[in-house]
């Protein structure tokens, strides 16, 4: 799994390229915890390139939108794949998060 950051504006986007799972998913958590640590709390990610997503990192992605939203911040999700779409939908995801078809959509 690799791991970029950008910013626009007040938001942070983090973008995912991988599989996010078992073996992986406590880097997304301390990548995700640095920026939460420093009040960073309007987070984008952008899972255009993610390729699996397991249930410990939807954990993971529960976790982090409940401590943002905790925080009066945003967790956005956006650029889904149809497979990593329908994850979503299977585990009842899809309807918690605040999910947009692409960044330009999310920074609106």
């Amino acid at each position: 799994m690799n791991i970029t950051e950008s910013k626009a504006g007040e938001i942070n986007i983090v973008s995912i390229e991988g599989r996010l799972d078992t073996t992986n998913y406590g880097e997304l958590e301390h990548h995700l915890s640095s920026l939460t640590d420093n009040d960073e709390v309007q987070i984008l990610l952008d899972l255009s390139q993610l390729e699996y997503i397991s249930s410990s990192g939807l954990r993971i992605l529960l976790m982090f939108l409940k401590k943002i939203k905790a925080a009066e911040g945003r967790f956005m999700l956006c650029s889904m794949s149809n497979d990593i779409k329908e994850i979503f939908e299977i585990s009842g995801f899809i309807n918690i998060f605040e999910i947009f078809d692409d960044q330009e959509a999310a920074l609106k």
